[in-house]
This record gives structure tokens, sequence and C-alpha cells, in this order.
């Protein structure tokens, strides 16, 4: 699959922010529990989780891109910030190109499919477990 042209939401180059609600929301995770969530999503699904991004300064933000509304009507741990979009309410979610200087952002875990997102009740019940 060519996932560059398949994903059209990909910046062909650098980090560009992504508007939350239109191809995908996303939930944020600070720290290495960021980065452990994502590698337990990876092992409970074979190696491919879905999309998730990191951050290599500050708080070192692990962004967990889900299903467009699938983070409603949960109640995620405080700890989590979830980037939606809604009446008065508009996120921005940056996304670094698949291949070059894309710094201080990477991919822990690449996009594998246009449909293929992170698992939001999969997620929900990871972090959960985590409390």
């Amino acid at each position: 699959m060519n996932t560059q042209s398949e994903l059209t939401w990909l910046p062909e180059s650098g980090v560009q922010l992504r508007k939350a609600g239109v191809q995908f929301d996303a939930i944020r995770v600070d720290g290495e529990e960021g980065r452990d969530v994502a590698d337990w999503l990876a092992r409970m699904t074979g190696g491919d989780p879905g999309p998730v991004v990191e951050t290599a300064t500050g708080r070192r933000g692990v962004y967990f891109l889900v299903p467009v509304g699938s983070t409603s009507h949960r109640a995620w741990p405080d700890h989590v910030t979830r980037f939606t979009a809604g009446p008065s309410r508009v996120s921005y979610i940056p996304v670094p190109a698949l291949d070059g200087l894309t710094w201080p952002l990477s991919w822990r875990y690449r996009p594998t499919a246009p449909d293929r997102l992170v698992h939001a009740r999969l997620l929900y019940a990871a972090l959960h477990s985590q409390e």
C-alpha cells in the first residue's frame, strides 16, 4: 500500500496541525505512561494499534489518533487530554510526515491503512487498567 498517497491527511514533509473532528480525534497521554499504553495496545493488536504520534520534548506527550466522536460519553482519566471538535470547541493535533525531519514529533506506530485508527474502547480499557 502506498500509505502517503492514500492518507491525504499526512503532510508530505515536516509537521502540520490537523483539525480534530475531520479525519480523526485524539487522546494525549503524557510521559512514560503514554508510551507504555501504546506498546500494550500494540501487543494486544498484533503490532498494529493504529497511528500513534509521540513527542520528544516538554511533557513527552503521546497522541492516539482515534475515530471522530469516539471519545465522547466516556469518563476518561483526569490526566488524559482529549482533542475533539464541537460547539465552541476547536482542537488541533500535530501530525508528522512519514519520513524526513519531523523532530520533536515521530511515529511510535505508523498509520497502516486509511480506515485504521486506534480503537477508542481498547484505549479506554488500557488507561483504566493503569490506574
